[in-house]
């Protein structure tokens, strides 16, 4: 079949250049029309459901709203995990399922179970079903500054002007307000007027809602016309709502004015935001929709909101310092400049090697071709541009051209032998001679990649691409190799030249007295390279181990952690000290600080707790070298701040933490039990020994206790006695002091809450809430003392569940050493000195389950991908000794790519072992044209020393080439500096370590086992 293709492409060759040219006009506009983004899409199958409760504590939440919810959906298939953290008035609850499960029969399974639940929930508590975003979904964050504004005005002109219109651009699955304050209309009764007046909240509360209406009377016709009958009272102004009527007494209306204060005031805040060390701001986050273009939802909000500007206020302005678009171009500029760079390196060595233009053009003209086929394929199976598929396509580069150098250096020495009359002949036959070992070689290197192919998770996510593109790319060099290569040969290359360039002959000088000398002391060699292999092992498990090595994503995130009571003004006030001092920093240049819960609650963080945006100068501009060592410089300031707990993180990395554990840490410890005051001891225990633990850094436990609770404790037996339900004190208590938004005036688009609640001197104290009344229903009043017992007492800010259970979190990151050693050790440690009640359990999670998980399914998959490299081999080879000949040059292989490892300081990662596994396949293919060359002489009626001798000189040409040209290729990997190429780095450090070992014993080892073996069995078996 590889025959009658090369013999139908060498006879239509218009018919190919005419296509050479199509896929070039495709390539180009699948290139333009790719979607593109940084990373790929490594986001879960995962509904929340997201549930408002004002007023409850986390123990309450948890009984009457997380646990019913978690009862609910606990048994709908293919869920794999379920978590929950329930908080002061906030439940979230997270369910991930299995990888490839539709989202929307994922949503609608859990909306199916939770509707029960929702709807018999306590007045007042509300939710439902977060937004269809993916954690990766922050990709654009700006403020809304305006000089002589308000935050509550600034916030009004993001909920109500820039919010909906961004809303309506595509790509978008929401946009989040934080920071400012809700405006409302604030009604404050005084509980002196009520006593005066006999009345009480609900009376208030009532009239409101009975006052505040239009209504439609109908029609009617008139003089043939039809005229369309409303009544408007719907309230608009605070002097309105002060004439609202409450009741009569003594033949006198008793007006809202006469019984309470109309105010402007705000909604009841959660959360906050800080800017710049100058106090408050207000901020918008918009939500990429998941399987949206980040890039062109980025483009599009930045476009939108141009033309906003001009709808907004004078002197307001809006201020982006978080712009996912930047990332992307970074690392895929980044990814670009090390492809474009590798393409010259790789022109470059053809020329000196081929010494001849001609043909270094006709090899030189796979690589643009290849990759605009590639993106072709990319874009026929919806693969996005991103650093992981481009960096495939880059580290591929130098392999890329290997086909083509086989094919044309064999052209070209045909050619030098060749005579002029007989050139086409000979070109044909050259490229039916390589077709068999280039094919195999391809294939082989193919069949390599299967073990990446088969990882699932994240892992999987991340580097399939990788790996899907590598095989493409090869796959298509493969069929130009054997198609235009030839055709474009003939065209070109009208003769062999003039034998070898000066480049060829001096390594030829070098190579034929080394491979004599090897050839002689057989033993010698092998042994010596045995030695090699066992040092190599050696290194290899000094190695350190890890999920990814640190991404650094060209900005940084700190989280802050304070004492649990803190007060949100106490906390923002904090916050914004610690933004002057940091500003003190010269590479800083803007810090955004976010705290407490946001509007759309996807992130759940208490009023103690803060993430920290910081944008920074340029990295030229940096005295310190490296993000730890700006971290440093933050560290020293901030443990200036007694009280402030931190880590530092990275914004996808956070998400991606946190998406894999449900924390934005490198290392999670979570300990399960039912107990929290047994949970929060052993906590501390192991927090202790986490912190003591060489290499742990940024060390944080959840709190579960220290915070204040003012139980009011209801005695049942005066409640039956007067006649009152529970549920009449609980009103009112969340009525005076949470408040209640009964209803709203509307102005234009507008929604302006009417909120209800007792002034702040009576919900600050606990006095004044024993002094508050309760009518009975006989009509007595008493006071809530009268029913009631006030305590103040210690209890959670939190409560965390995983799959049923509760749980408290403890988390780190490690440097300075390898993730999984560190792990081990803290394993170790909590074995030995902690002693763990019944029924309380330790799990650890992290990224480094990743690693682990990634690393026993390679160990599976392996096997079977050296098994079918097997088969193939035999099939090519038709013998078994060849075969395991071939194969016995991937051990050797791993010396390089171990030696390389250990001296470059990176660790065995993901990327570090799919580097391994492509050196499989890139070991066996030049073993695979040398031997296949021998056999080929050894036909012709050469001896088995003069097959080896020969073919070996006349191979190491090609052999070079390609080692070099996949070496160089890696070259621009290995020295890029930009985000996104730690990621590539260890694997290219492995393949060039490992190809230059390959390489040494391709040339030198393998003819010697060549000659030992063949020289073996024609001696055993001389027929």
């Amino acid at each position: 079949m590889l025959n009658q293709l090369i013999q139908f492409a060498l006879s239509q060759r218009l018919l190919f250049m005419v296509l050479t040219l199509v896929l070039v006009g495709v390539g180009v506009r699948a290139f333009r029309e790719l979607p593109i983004d940084a990373f790929p899409d490594i986001s879960n199958t995962q509904v929340q459901v997201i549930v408002k409760a004002p007023g409850m504590t986390p123990e309450e939440v948890e009984q009457r709203i997380t646990y019913p919810l978690e009862t609910e959906v606990r048994g709908i298939p293919r869920q794999t995990i379920l978590r929950s953290i329930t908080k002061y008035a906030l439940s979230v609850i997270t369910i991930d399922f299995d990888d490839g499960t539709d989202m929307y029969w994922a949503r609608q399974q859990v909306s199916e179970r939770i509707n029960q639940v929702l709807a018999g929930l306590p007045e007042g508590v509300e939710g439902g079903l977060a937004p269809i975003t993916m954690p990766l979904s922050d990709v654009y964050m700006f403020l809304v500054e305006g000089e002589g504004y308000e935050n509550t005005e600034l916030r009004s002109i993001l909920d109500w002007i820039i919010r909906p219109r961004l809303l309506s651009v595509d790509g978008v699955a929401d946009v989040n307000a934080l920071g400012g304050e809700v405006r409302s209309f604030e009604v404050v009764p005084d509980p002196d007027a009520f006593i005066a007046y006999d009345l009480t909240i609900d009376d208030v509360c009532t009239a409101l809602e009975q006052n505040n209406r239009n209504a439609g009377g109908d029609r009617f016709v008139r003089n043939d016309e039809i005229l369309l009958v409303t009544t408007v009272g719907q309230l608009e102004t605070l002097e309105e709502i002060e004439l609202v009527p409450v009741a009569t007494r003594n033949s006198q209306p008793v007006l809202i004015r006469d019984v309470a204060e109309v105010r402007l005031g705000s909604l009841t805040r959660y959360g906050g935001v800080t800017a710049n060390g100058k106090g408050e701001a207000v901020e918008g986050l918009v939500l990429n929709r998941r399987g949206a273009n980040s890039r062109k939802t980025v483009e599009a909000v930045k476009a939108e909101l141009e033309e906003i500007k001009d709808a907004l206020p004078e002197g307001v302005r809006l201020v982006p310092f978080y712009d996912r678009a930047e990332l992307i171009t970074t690392a895929v500029g980044t990814v670009r400049s090390a492809l474009l760079q590798a393409v010259v390196l790789v022109l470059i060595v053809l020329l000196l090697f081929l010494g001849n233009v001609r043909s270094a053009v006709t090899v030189g003209t796979i690589l643009p071709l290849t990759v605009l086929g590639t993106f072709v394929a990319m874009q026929a199976i919806d693969l996005t541009a991103n650093l992981m598929s481009l960096g495939g396509i880059a580290i591929a580069i130098g392999i890329l051209v290997d086909s083509a150098v086989v094919m044309v250096e064999n052209i070209h020495s045909h050619l030098q032998k060749a005579d002029k009359g007989h050139r086409a002949k000979a070109l044909m036959h050259a490229a039916l001679e390589v077709s068999v070992p280039i094919f195999a070689g391809v294939i082989i290197i193919v069949v390599s990649l299967a073990p990446i192919l088969s990882l699932t998770g994240i892992e999987g996510k991340l580097f399939r691409p990788l790996a899907m593109t590598i095989a493409i790319s090869m796959v298509v060099s493969l069929i130009l190799s054997l198609t235009v290569i030839p055709v474009i040969g003939s065209l070109m290359m009208n003769s062999g030249g003039g034998g070898d360039n000066f480049v060829i002959r001096f390594l030829k000088r070098l190579y034929q007295p080394t491979l004599a000398w090897v050839l002689r002391h057989t033993r010698i060699s092998v042994i010596a390279a045995l030695v090699l292999l066992v040092g190599s092992a050696i290194l290899a498990m000094r190695v350190g181990k890890e999920f990814l090595p640190f991404l650094d994503e060209g900005t940084m995130v700190a989280q802050f952690e304070k004492l649990p009571t803190i007060s949100l003004e106490k906390s923002l006030e904090i916050d914004t000290r610690i933004e002057s001092e940091l500003l003190k920093i010269p590479e800083i240049t803007n810090i955004v600080s976010r705290l407490g819960s946001d509007e759309l609650r996807l992130d759940p963080m208490g009023l103690n707790e803060s993430d920290v945006f910081f944008v920074t100068k340029p990295r030229d501009e940096w005295s310190v070298d490296s993000v730890d060592g700006l971290q440093g410089k933050v560290r020293e300031v901030l443990d200036q701040f007694p009280g402030v707990a931190y880590g530092f993180t990275q914004p996808i990395d956070m998400r991606v933490s946190e998406m894999i554990s449900g924390v934005s840490a490198a290392v999670a410890v979570k300990l399960s039990g039912d107990d929290l005051a047994v949970l929060d001891a052993k906590a501390r225990e192991i927090e202790s020994v986490m912190a003591s633990v060489d290499g742990s850094v940024d060390v944080q436990r959840t709190p579960l206790g220290g915070q204040l609770y003012l139980k009011i404790h209801l005695r049942h037996q005066e409640l039956g006695r007067l006649g009152l339900s529970v549920e009449q004190v609980n009103a009112l208590v969340a009525r005076a002091i949470a408040g209640e938004v009964v209803t709203e005036v509307i102005e234009g688009n507008r929604r302006i809450p009417v909120l209800v609640r007792y002034p702040e001197s009576t919900r600050n104290s606990p006095e004044a809430i024993e002094n508050l009344q309760i009518t009975t229903p006989t009509g007595h009043r008493i006071f809530l003392s009268d029913i009631t017992d006030l305590s103040e007492v210690d209890g959670p800010t939190q409560i965390e569940r995983e799959d049923g259970k509760r749980i408290v979190v403890l988390q780190c990151n490690v440097e300075g050493r390898d993730v999984v050693g560190f792990v081990r050790e803290v394993e170790e440690r909590i074995g030995t000195d902690i002693d763990l009640p019944p029924g309380y359990f330790l799990d650890f999670a992290g990224q480094f389950e990743n690693q682990a998980r990634a690393s026993k399914r390679l160990g599976i998959v392996v096997p079977f991908a050296l098994l079918a490299i097997f088969m193939i081999l035999m099939t090519t080879f038709g013998a078994v000794r060849q075969a395991l000949l071939i194969l016995a040059n991937i051990p050797f292989a791993l010396i390089g790519g171990i030696i390389a490892l250990f001296f470059s300081g990176f660790y065995m990662s993901v990327p570090a072992s799919i580097g391994f596994i492509a050196l499989l396949g890139l070991a066996i293919m030049n073993g695979v044209v040398m031997v296949t060359f021998f056999n080929q002489l050894r036909e012709e009626g050469s001896s088995i020393d003069e097959a080896v001798t020969n073919g070996a000189e006349r191979r190491v040409r090609p052999v070079l080439m390609t080692a070099i040209l996949t070496v160089l290729g890696l070259v621009p990997l290995l020295i890029a500096s930009g985000p996104g190429s730690e990621i590539q780095k260890p694997l290219a450090v492995v393949v060039v370590g490992g190809t230059i070992s390959s390489t040494v014993l391709t040339l030198l080892l393998l003819p010697a086992l060549y000659r030992w073996v063949e020289g073996w069995m024609e001696r055993r078996y001389p027929s």
